[in-house]
């Protein structure tokens, strides 16, 4: 909980609201540019900079036991992180067992991203046309 919070995430957004406002407050347009680009480098240099060195150390000691452990036990947490994640905001907009569209949707997507190369881009296009035109 604390990696996802310490992340950028929705909130950034909300950070350089936050710094413009303050900006604004200072003095006008330019403090506000300003503030925005110093609440922002705030918030998303700590996170990058400590991502960034972790890939490189991880990068370079790829072959160690340690770091082979660590990446082939991540892969099903990470996985069962994500099934939950999205069982959690499908109950949270009213989707119960009873919605077979997009269950069947989900497990389409599931099965065409597994077993083909179609970019994601374009199944989330799909699936925001098929919520447009009320299938699911």
């Amino acid at each position: 909980i604390t990696l996802a919070q310490a992340a950028p995430g929705p909130n950034v957004l909300f950070v350089a609201l936050m710094g413009w406002n303050v900006g604004m407050n200072a003095g006008g347009f330019a403090p506000a540019l300003l503030g925005a680009f110093l609440t922002m480098t705030g918030m998303l240099l700590p996170s990058s900079v400590l991502v960034f060195f972790a890939a490189r150390w991880g990068q370079r000691n790829r072959e160690r036991r340690i770091v082979r452990a660590f990446k082939l036990g991540m892969g099903p947490v990470v996985i069962a992180l994500l099934i939950v994640t999205g069982w959690i905001m499908a109950r949270a907009q009213g989707a119960s067992l009873d919605a077979w569209p997009l269950w069947l949707l989900t497990a389409a997507t599931t099965v065409i991203v597994w077993r083909t190369r179609i970019h994601l881009l374009w199944l989330l296009s799909a699936g925001a046309l098929l919520g447009a035109l009320g299938w699911v």
